[in-house]
């Protein structure tokens, strides 16, 4: 009987243990016990007790969140006091709030730190020895306490701290693509915002996004998708929108949100919605006001204008700059600010990657000091390799900002595993040599590269933004993983020197452990995972075949608009492959400054992942690997299959060591990957080698199928991609002969 019980019991633990088991819910902040039990003991001999000053709501929050992280981490209730009467008090507060703190090293420390920098020290205080978090405002204490709770979950030495950390960026947002029918516009998720119970029911969700975002440094986001609906400016819809903004506000979080350019004519009954014309500036204005009523520290607006439909200033002859202007006039007695894309393109036939420069470069200096231009990282849209976009370093009038896509969308979108940071830092840290060697992208978007004082002698707008991945979904995401990429933004948005190691570093240990036997595994899973993609999506400097209206794929032609196509971009044909982006084609690489436009334009110096991006390359062409170009493009599309098989075979011997909700989960992505990563692979390169009429080179697995399979099972209409096949088919049939 005794036995019975047992057993009993022992399945019981491990049903609870499996029910209670981690669903990615709590992201980075899971906040449980350090395993380490000697670190344990050192770290409570540190933190005997905590005093928290202030009573601010930024305040309360950043005591309750010390309280719950310091419970949880030491599993043990740390008191809270009023006085430092003995070693190991841990301080939190602003300065102005710590008069026994007032010596001139700290002062000096948190010149440094800023408006929403923090520092952290050990410090003597009445002859104690103390932990201090300190800052200039209360939303820097709120950050360096989830700074100093992420030390105590990687469990890091905090015995001799000497921490002063500010933002490289002052924006640091976040774009939410979501309609107004609570929907995502891209990828069928639901909308974390549910517009239908707003203003009434406040969601804990809510909180906890708002919670995710500090924890980070994320300091701004923008509800609505930038294919604005009008609606959004509704009366009824701004109460939801300020319902939001209260409670983001005590978490240092600002409002913003995309306007649609007619709101004057859909909403206000005018004829027109011209920036220049004088009623339409009068309608804008009031609702700026009516927006500040609600909202007094509403952010701005976000604007997308003239690109894919949208409507825009270019519709009634004015340029860009005189639309953005005009909102910087109804913003600026708020001190609100214009972030309006660059992301603005016509559909012809000379060089999509040329047009944002074309159009933006002439306006430099012409744009409100409130307005910041916000540019892709790339020339085009997103793809998982571009080279850095040339306006960067073209503007040095202009403050500009980044946009990065943290939805991974050209990437796979969710079902992709993906490490974004090597992708990000390498646009980050690209040289413009705008203005001679050292010129990073990272400095033009920072504002030090060309910090020209405004009209109102202050400091430029800097920033960087990125489409948001947040979806109504218990763990986020979707993709456990995303996880990481919401989590890396945040992180090089505050700081982009940090390494991609240490990012993805600090994320295993904060979400899955502190072990080297877990975190090693996933850290190389991690940061071989861009390039995998790269590999068997986009080799080679390969881009934008990512389809169109349900089709993927580098066959994908069925837009009206040329630029919408794959082959628009790829250009192969029975000579070579690749877009001739030099003097002898577009010369879009003559927008880059001289040492760049040298070595990208040469194709003995243009590095071989953005080789076809700049060049047609013949398929015969010696690579630096020996190979000729065609079996390099093979060999790199089945690298990248062997890529995923590589991940899920690491991944899968971690089981047992991973919460089983997370890994089942994470487990099942990978498979959905690697089907796809097979399908894109043998796709591209039947279809590649009905132009190249070369053979699959001797030891590579050839495809189970045949092109017409693929074309037909990577689209979602199914019909229309029989017809597209044939076309294909028959065109290659007729080059053949």
């Amino acid at each position: 009987m005794k036995k019975l019980i047992f057993i009993l019991v022992a399945i019981f633990l491990i049903a609870f243990k499996v029910v209670n088991a981690g669903d990615g819910y709590e992201l980075w902040l899971k906040y449980e016990k350090v395993s380490n039990e000697q670190l344990v003991e050192k770290y409570r001999l540190s933190i005997k007790a905590v005093m928290v000053i202030g009573e601010s709501e930024t305040i309360q929050i950043a005591r309750n969140e010390l309280k719950n992280g310091l419970n949880g981490l030491l599993e043990s209730t740390i008191p809270q006091v009023n006085d430092v009467n003995e070693d190991g008090i841990l301080i939190a507060g602003a300065f102005k709030n710590l008069p026994f703190l007032q010596d001139a090293n700290l002062q000096n420390k948190l010149i440094k730190a800023g408006n929403e920098g923090f520092v952290i020290l050990n410090e003597m205080i009445k002859g104690k020895k103390a932990i201090v978090i300190t800052a200039n405002n209360d939303i820097g204490v709120l950050y360096g306490v989830f700074n100093f709770l992420k030390l105590l979950q990687t469990n890091q030495d905090i015995s001799s701290l000497d921490i002063v950390s500010s933002p490289k960026m002052k924006l640091r947002m976040l774009n939410h693509w979501d309609m107004l029918n609570s929907t995502h516009e891209y990828w069928g998720h639901l909308s974390i915002w549910d517009w239908y119970t707003l203003p009434e029911y406040i969601k804990p969700v809510y909180i906890d996004y708002a919670r995710a975002n500090a924890s980070i440094g994320i300091n701004a986001t923008s509800l609505n998708c930038v294919d604005a609906d009008p609606r959004f400016l509704m009366d009824e819809n701004l109460v939801k929108i300020k319902a939001l903004a209260d409670v983001f506000r005590p978490y240092g979080i600002r409002m913003f949100m995309s306007p649609n350019f007619n709101a004057p004519i859909i909403l206000g009954g005018l004829e027109t919605a011209d920036p220049n014309d004088p009623q339409v500036i009068e309608w804008w204005h009031k609702k700026v006001k009516e927006i500040y009523e609600l909202i007094p520290d509403f952010g701005g607006f976000l604007v997308k204008a003239n690109s894919e439909d949208e409507p825009g200033p270019g519709d009634f002859g004015k340029s860009q700059a005189d639309g953005a202007n005009m909102f910087a006039e109804a913003l600026k007695p708020y001190n609100g600010i214009v972030i309006w894309r660059a992301f603005v393109y016509a559909y012809n036939p000379m060089d999509r990657a040329r047009e944002a420069y074309d159009i933006f470069k002439p306006l430099d200096g012409k744009f409100a000091d409130n307005v910041l231009l916000q540019t892709k990282n790339g020339p085009l849209d997103f793809s998982p390799r571009e080279p850095f976009s040339p306006l960067f370093g073209a503007m040095p009038h202009t403050s500009l900002t980044m946009e990065v896509d943290i939805g991974m969308g050209p990437c796979g979108a969710d079902i992709t595993l993906g490490f974004m940071a090597p992708m990000w830092r390498e646009a980050l840290m690209a040289d413009t040599y705008s203005k001679g060697e050292g010129s990073l992208v990272a400095k033009v978007i920072d504002g030090s590269l060309h910090n020209n004082p405004n009209e109102s002698n202050q400091e430029k707008i800097s920033g960087m933004a990125g489409v948001a991945n947040v979806y109504r979904q218990r763990n986020w995401t979707g993709h456990l993983f995303d996880q990481a990429n919401w989590y890396t933004f945040g992180r090089l948005a505050w700081d982009y020197n940090i390494t991609s190691e240490q990012i993805a570093d600090e994320w295993i240990r904060m979400t899955f452990s502190n072990d080297t036997f877990i975190i090693n595994p996933i850290k190389k899973i991690m940061m071989e995972s861009r390039e995998t993609i790269v590999n068997y999506q986009d080799p080679l400097g390969l881009n934008m075949l990512t389809g169109w209206g349900g089709f993927r794929g580098p066959w994908t032609n069925n837009s009206e608009h040329a630029n919408w196509n794959s082959p628009y971009y790829h250009r192969a044909d029975s000579t070579g492959i690749g877009f001739d982006r030099t003097k002898t084609g577009s010369n879009a690489v003559a927008q880059y400054f001289p040492l760049v436009e040298g070595k990208f334009g040469s194709l003995q110096t243009c590095p071989e992942e953005f080789l076809l991006w700049f060049h047609h390359v013949p398929w015969t062409y010696r690579m630096k690997s020996g190979k000729i170009l065609w079996d390099e493009l093979c060999y790199h599309y089945y690298k990248g299959v062997e890529g995923v098989k590589e991940m899920q075979d690491i991944w899968d011997s971690l089981e047992g060591e991973i919460d089983q909700i997370n890994f089942e989960s994470a487990k099942a992505y990978l498979k959905m990957q690697y089907n796809a990563a097979v399908k894109w692979r043998d796709g591209s390169v039947l279809y590649f080698q009905t132009f190249s009429h070369l053979p699959i080179p001797e030891g590579l697995e050839k495809p189970e199928h045949d092109l017409e399979y693929y074309i037909i099972s990577m689209s979602s209409n199914k019909i229309e991609a029989q017809k597209m096949a044939k076309s294909i088919l028959h065109d290659s049939d007729m080059n053949m002969k």
